[in-house]
């Protein structure tokens, strides 16, 4: 059988066998009564990381920023967040179906925002236009190829807009600290709430956790239970992602470094992308091509399995499941690749 390097995405990563060890041993109560003390240790690690006074564990990373939505929002309001982050184009229109918002797009081609586009928007407020209710940002910014965000732009991007919530998609946060030694706390200063997935690059099975103000994560907490998401005795999850604060995050070095591997193969193989390797910082390699689906198929035919995120836009990602060896083998395949 052909080997197979699975390229898809951080999420399909498997628990260690310290995070299994933790599960099987957890201590675990009642956390829809606050009991559960393994989750209110997760919750209360994560909160001091990122500097704030509290956290939510939730099931995923979609609910974090929902959540995050209907704190800081109301039926009618307006989002301005970038075209391509994932709260508008990958949870399924998650944000009219829950909360009945809209969203102001902005160009986010460099993963970063513009404040003058940003600022146009809210300025347009007094023409009669919708309330402009938060600003939501991604760090890394997935589509653009896990770009980190220059913790000098967010504070300049907060400073900006004042007194409006600022909503940190920090699914892959840590992937951000480790390419550029900015500390999560930093990341997270100017936003008032911010989420990070435990379940990507970082290992753990299943959850995310949000965090802001004890207020705000009081409010978090009803809306979790309206979205379904309060869970019982859910300490056997947040014990694997004690495990992953804990042993995961300076490891994220390895998936970047292969990622830039890949990156210059990658680049190699299909110069007709322009795809310039150096945009590669953390642990995702993406470019636009003409015939995405068509390569990522065929590709999988040879056992290099990665994915789409647009028509035209493939991806590729590295993770703890990802080897020197499996590198080595992706750029064999690459090297006589051509699309049929």
């Amino acid at each position: 059988m052909t080997k197979r390097v699975d390229l898809r995405s951080d999420t399909v990563t498997q628990p260690t066998q310290a995070m299994r060890d933790a599960m099987a041993n957890a201590v675990v109560g009642d956390d829809g009564s606050g009991e559960d003390p393994t989750i209110n240790e997760l919750e209360a690690r994560y909160a001091k990381i990122v500097g704030k006074e509290a956290a939510v564990f939730v099931p995923s990373g979609v609910m974090a920023n929902q959540i995050a939505i209907r704190v800081n929002t109301r039926p009618g309001d307006v989002i301005i967040a970038g075209r391509d982050q994932h709260v508008v184009s990958f949870e399924l229109g998650a944000a009219a179906r829950n909360s009945g918002v809209q969203f102001a797009l902005v160009d986010d081609t460099t993963g970063q925002l513009n404040v003058d586009d940003v600022l146009s928007i809210i300025d347009a407020e007094a023409d009669h236009q919708p309330h402009i209710a938060m600003v939501s940002v991604e760090n890394t910014h997935m589509p653009s190829g896990g770009t980190p965000w220059n913790v000098r732009d967010l504070v300049a991007l907060k400073s900006a807009i004042g007194n409006l919530p600022l909503h940190l998609d920090g699914a892959r946060l840590f992937n951000a600290v480790v390419a550029t030694g900015t500390s999560a706390k930093e990341f997270a200063a100017p936003a008032n709430t911010v989420m990070t997935c435990m379940s990507k690059g970082l290992c753990a099975p299943v959850g995310s956790l949000l965090a802001g103000s004890a207020t705000d994560m009081e409010t978090a907490r009803i809306e979790r239970k309206r979205l379904g998401g309060a869970m019982r005795q859910a300490g056997i999850l947040a014990a694997a992602g004690l495990v992953a604060l804990d042993t995961m995050i300076d490891r994220l070095s390895e998936d970047h470094a292969r990622a830039k591997q890949l990156a210059t193969l990658f680049a190699q193989a299909f110069p007709e992308a322009n795809y310039d390797p150096a945009t590669c910082q953390t642990n995702i390699v993406s470019f636009n091509h003409p015939q995405a689906r068509q390569i990522i198929g065929e590709l999988e035919q040879l056992g290099v399995v990665g994915g789409t995120i647009g028509p035209r836009r493939v991806r590729f990602v590295t993770h703890a499941g990802v080897s020197d060896d499996d590198v080595t083998f992706v750029a064999e395949v690459l090297k006589n690749f051509k699309p049929s």
